[in-house]
């Protein structure tokens, strides 16, 4: 028989809500908030968003590209192609905004460092939740890719040098892409993404339905456990760039060191990169410039 004092309510929380694999134990909505909550963690968030529009309605002005062209049966299945040199490789860019918000349109911007280095780039928007599951949107992932890779040489591009990049949630995308049975389910050469770059994405989604995203996105348990990347490493797959902005939240952070360690120790190849004074969004205005260190590395992975 216990003790009263062990009945004595104290006024301190001791229920564990959520504890990440390296221990840290969240015991409120709050405190789980506060790290997901990305946007704000900058304090420019809004002049930086303003920046991806402007910049990428220009890059739509300046840039050879062809718009909104349907790579899947839904509304939602658009992309648009920014033309690079004859014979270069095709970078497919999928855009972030966790799973709940954005086009391709804020994006554009991404493509002027890769098409001045002769790639051809493809960013495709998608469907939306809570109007879709994330089951679905990891559908739409892969159709793109599909579609790059069946139709590149109509632009010129070759498909034998496929890269998958994303950011954010989209880098969640490129990483269920990776672990994609491309030759049973969808008929095509095993290896027909070349490499794989994963700017500051969301691995280990078993967090996410304790925080403010989930009326939006309505994951249920088996959702999560079949679209963590983080559980589900493919047996081998092209290599892979892991890189993060390092002014970001502790979560945002251990999100992708945790995803490139069981990477690395699943013996698959990569490289891990950080870019230490970005934060989450500002993380992304390299890839406008020709000659910075994220587009180089990512070019680079064309030529593995």
């Amino acid at each position: 028989m216990s003790s009263n004092k062990d009945n004595i309510y104290t006024g301190v929380n001791t229920r564990t809500l959520y504890q990440t694999p390296g221990g840290r134990v969240f015991k409120s909505l709050e405190e789980l908030d506060q790290e997901y909550d990305i946007d704000a963690s900058v304090s420019d968030f809004e002049s930086i968003m303003n920046r991806f529009v402007s910049d990428s309605a220009s890059t739509r002005e300046e840039l050879d590209c062809t718009l909104d062209i349907a790579y899947g049966p839904t509304i939602a299945e658009k992309l648009d192609v920014f033309h690079g040199e004859p014979g270069g490789p095709v970078v497919v860019f999928i855009h972030g905004g966790y799973w709940r918000m954005a086009t391709s349109k804020e994006f554009s911007f991404v493509a002027r460092g890769l098409v001045s280095r002769g790639a051809t780039v493809i960013i495709p928007t998608y469907a939306l939740t809570p109007s879709v599951t994330m089951d679905e949107i990891v559908r739409q992932h892969r159709a793109a890719i599909t579609w790059a890779y069946n139709h590149a040489e109509e632009f010129g591009a070759d498909p034998k040098q496929l890269i998958v990049t994303g950011h954010s949630a989209g880098a969640h995308g490129v990483a269920m892409v990776l672990a994609t049975d491309w030759e049973n389910d969808y008929g095509l050469p095993a290896d027909i993404v070349q490499g794989a770059c994963a700017i500051s994405g969301l691995f280990d989604l078993q967090p996410l339905p304790h925080t403010f995203v989930q009326p939006s996105l309505q994951l249920t348990w088996d959702q999560i456990l079949r679209n963590s990347p983080i559980l589900n490493l493919p047996k081998s797959a092209p290599p892979l760039l892991v890189t993060r902005g390092g002014k970001q939240t502790s979560e945002f952070l251990r999100q992708s060191d945790d995803f490139y360690a069981a990477w690395q120790a699943s013996g698959l190849p990569g490289e891990y990169w950080t870019q230490p004074e970005c934060n989450h969004f500002d993380e992304l205005f390299p890839l406008a410039e020709s000659d910075s260190e994220l587009t180089n590395k990512i070019i680079q992975l064309a030529s593995n």
